[in-house]
């Protein structure tokens, strides 16, 4: 599939292939003063008490204490709930987990080619709990769908990317973006893919998320919202690991303005052609204008993360209409998580067994 990415004139830099870090390199110098993201000298040994990017081992950090497990959530009340629901938000939340299941499968498969290149040991490791983490969330929507969706029905939804020729579509443009660059690892490749990470992690999922808290919010499948909630929880912090490393890359790999913008507004475009297509008007409280509205708003909330200024100027797109769901994953209680889940605004973590349910959010 053709990527439609601004056309550049071609020198040295574009063409430079990206060089995979040896297993271990007794020749490196692990000294800070030397390290760098890409094109260091690693030794490639985790040496993490002396560290070049202080911010790597803070979030390593978080990610570590975000650890949960799907099991220990209680969703048997969402298979009564799931029969309660309309025809039309049967078939969101089957698509929508079809799509969300699609996106973490690509990203655990993806991160560990970005992740050969990183030769500062603490961002490394950033995106090694990265890779866990999608692994954890591909397990939590299997966990999902075996347990509420009926036997008859489960196939169609892990198949559903092979039948729905607009999630195929969608599915297939956002693998490309990967795939060129394990195909040809140039600098300007290893630049797309990594600012296409920024993307699905920072818009592609939380249409998807929004549809789940609009349940909660009318007191439908509510564990499968506490579920949600805690893998939007891990997604900010790769949102905030991206918005860390895309300005870095920027001094360093050849990309150009427009470049990021096209790419942008793509990835828009697709979100609400997608968010359209399987829920569109059907559902209480979301329409094809606060579709739109939403993913322009998040779009220019995360270039504005990078330091680039907004993409869709209409104030309008200065506001969430989503704002009323933001407590479905939110815990403002002191000593719980506090997540923003439109603006990666975390602040702190817990570990999941002090979340005992619903009634806590």
């Amino acid at each position: 599939m053709p990527l439609d990415l601004p056309v550049r004139e071609k020198n040295s830099s574009t063409s430079e292939k990206m060089v995979v870090n040896p297993i271990f390199n007794p020749g490196g110098n692990d000294d800070t003063a030397h390290r760098t993201i890409w094109f260091g000298e690693t030794t490639n040994l985790m040496q993490l008490n002396d560290v070049r990017y202080p911010w790597a081992t803070n979030l390593y950090k978080m990610m570590r204490e975000n650890f949960w497990i799907p099991e220990k959530l209680d969703i048997t009340q969402d298979v009564v709930d799931y029969w309660n629901l309309t025809p039309a938000e049967q078939k969101a939340f089957d698509g929508i987990l079809s799509y969300l299941t699609f996106l973490d499968s690509i990203q655990t498969c993806n991160i560990p080619h970005l992740k050969s290149t990183i030769t500062a040991p603490e961002v490394s490791l950033c995106l090694a709990e990265q890779i866990a983490q999608e692994g954890m969330h591909n397990q939590s929507y299997q966990y999902t769908i075996e347990t509420i969706i009926p036997a008859e029905r489960r196939s169609q939804v892990y198949d559903f990317w092979r039948t729905d020729n607009i999630l195929k579509e969608r599915c297939t443009f956002v693998a490309s973006l990967y795939q060129q660059y394990v195909d040809n690892p140039t600098q300007e490749h290893y630049f797309v893919a990594l600012l296409a990470d920024y993307l699905l992690e920072g818009i592609y999922f939380y249409n998807g998320f929004c549809f789940f808290y609009n349940l909660a919010s009318r007191m439908l499948m509510p564990g499968t919202a506490d579920i949600i909630k805690l893998i939007n929880r891990d997604e900010l912090s790769h949102v905030r690991l991206y918005q860390k490393l895309i300005p870095e890359a920027r001094q360093v790999f050849p990309h150009s303005i427009e470049q990021i913008y096209e790419m942008f507004d793509r990835a828009v475009q697709q979100e609400c052609q997608w968010t359209n297509h399987i829920i569109g008007n059907q559902i209480l409280g979301i329409t094809e204008g606060s579709t739109e509205q939403y993913t322009k708003y998040l779009a220019n909330i995360r270039l504005g993360a990078i330091g680039l200024p907004p993409l869709y100027k209409d104030p309008i797109y200065k506001k969430s209409p989503y704002a009323h769901l933001e407590r479905f994953s939110d815990t403002k209680k002191e000593g719980h998580t506090k997540a923003n889940f439109f603006e990666a605004g975390v602040t702190s973590y817990v570990m999941s067994s002090g979340l005992t349910g619903w009634d806590e959010i």
